[in-house]
């Protein structure tokens, strides 16, 4: 048996070889910059979220953009949050916009008032020597407004090719700013005032704490919360009768300076729910230019009281601060009127409200104090006796009978003496304009409902725009 000698493997020129390796590595590399199509892509998030509506509610709230970065453009939009469970996830990023700075000139420069600072401080920091700044104040006698500096206010610096001051400018509110300027005389002052305009803006928010606390979460100033209880402050007394759950709604003036809210004004209308109770009020001022607040169809939020809360009777002493008593036979205020009738002669509650006593009281005999909201209380001294269904802490109706007239206390004959009090001082009752606030006149009433039925509207539309967004 004869072996076959073994066969050698052929060989190729160096060259050959060089080049097999090369297209070696060419087709690695194509592998890993081109993956087959039958990898998959990792699926990208996207958080979604949403601001709680009482936080941002004003009129001209813009809707952020969302932008979603994606591997896979042809699949719906949201198909990637709905599986993204089924792939490992990653954060969308994307890339900020370039920041364009705006040019300044060479010989602009600026500095921030910091804690110590002066005028001369500033100065010297731009470059300038410090006892230029006599001569800058003295150019102008209101240039001595920018020796009134504050923490934090920026000051602008103009440098001419000199190095010396040409201009000198600051922004002292949102609305005003000043400025020096040079000229051939010295520098000139100049003061710029910017015009707001005027916008109404809407807000809603719903009692969870205190009504102020409440209010500011929803983004409704201090002075403007009052101003909103000031408009129901007889309907609802804020102190007792708010609970958790009421809600209210408001439309006000807003005042914009190039885009920035730089102050407010008046309310326009609101709409308050207590315990389930809604309450409305439009601002309207009439055609002799006096304003007040009305309900939506157009009766006083000023409820008009009884002026007389005695029929058929006579005033026998007026509101006084100097009467002599007739009993004490001293000089003694008189905090009240007196209305003389015959003893017996029905007494009728003024206006809505609680009673906070109806029994003796002191020289008043037995009394009957009343509480309105949270404004107003009237006092019925003197009476013979109370109406049935009379007692403290029960609730009265305006013209309702709550007593009859006597002469309990210290008291010469049968009278009532009545009360009357704004936010625990007591006021003539006889003057008191105010308190007696009458409805819209038959004359404005179509004018009044052509500006109180867009506002309710209004209202009605921003809240429910506002509750459908808070769904999504």
């Amino acid at each position: 048996m004869t072996t076959e000698p073994s066969k050698a493997p052929p060989l190729y020129p160096k060259t050959h070889l060089l080049a097999a390796s090369g297209i070696a590595a060419l087709l690695s590399l194509a592998l890993l910059v081109f993956p087959s199509s039958d990898v998959e892509a990792k699926k990208t998030t996207l958080s979604l979220e949403l601001e709680s509506p009482a936080e941002q509610l004003t009129q001209d709230q813009d809707a952020a953009d969302a932008v979603q970065a994606t591997n896979e453009p042809a699949a719906p939009p949201f198909a990637q949050i709905e599986n993204s469970a089924e792939a490992p996830q990653e954060t969308a990023q994307v890339a900020p916009a370039p920041v364009v700075e705006e040019k300044k000139a060479p010989g602009h420069r600026e500095v921030i008032v910091a804690k110590g600072d002066t005028l001369s401080t500033l100065f010297e920091k731009v470059g300038l020597p410090a006892a230029s700044v006599h001569e800058v104040l003295a150019s102008d006698k209101q240039a001595k407004q920018f020796s009134q500096l504050k923490h934090g206010q920026k000051l602008e610096f103009e440098l001419g090719p000199d190095g010396q001051l040409t201009n000198l400018h600051s922004k002292v509110s949102d609305t005003e700013s000043i400025s020096l300027t040079k000229n051939g005389k010295g520098y000139a002052f100049n003061r710029i005032t910017a015009k707001p305009t005027v916008r109404s803006a809407y807000v809603h928010g719903v009692i969870n704490s205190s009504l102020s606390q409440s209010a500011a979460r929803a983004g409704l100033s201090h002075s403007l919360t009052m101003d909103m209880a000031s408009v129901f402050g007889y309907d609802v007394d804020f102190a007792q009768d708010i609970r958790q759950g009421d809600e209210f709604d408001v439309i006000y003036e807003q005042k914009v300076v190039n885009g920035k809210a730089v102050g407010n004004g008046p309310i326009l209308s609101a709409r308050f729910t207590n315990r389930g109770k809604t309450y409305t009020a439009v601002r309207y001022t009439n055609k002799q230019g006096n304003s007040s607040y009305y309900t939506a169809d157009g009766n006083s939020m000023r409820k008009a009281f009884i002026r007389t809360p005695v029929d058929f009777a006579r005033i026998s002493s007026k509101f006084s601060m100097g009467r002599k008593h007739p009993i004490l036979n001293k000089i003694r205020a008189h905090k009240g009127v007196d209305y003389a009738a015959p003893r017996g002669t029905p007494i009728k509650a003024a206006g809505d409200g609680q009673v906070l006593l109806a029994g003796r009281r002191g020289g008043y005999g037995n009394t009957v104090i009343i509480q309105h909201g949270s404004t107003y209380r009237t006092l019925y001294g003197h009476m013979q006796g109370f109406a049935k269904g009379i007692k403290t802490g029960g609730s009265v109706k305006q013209g309702q009978v709550i007593g009859y007239i006597g002469t309990t206390g210290l008291s010469t004959g049968p009278h009532l003496h009545y009360e009357f009090q704004v936010n625990g001082v007591h006021v003539d009752p006889l003057g008191q304009k105010v308190a007696m606030a009458d409805p819209i006149s038959k004359a404005e009433r179509a004018r009044f409902l052509a500006q109180s039925q867009p506002l309710m509207a209004r209202m009605d539309q921003e809240k429910a725009t506002m509750l459908a967004s808070s769904k999504r």
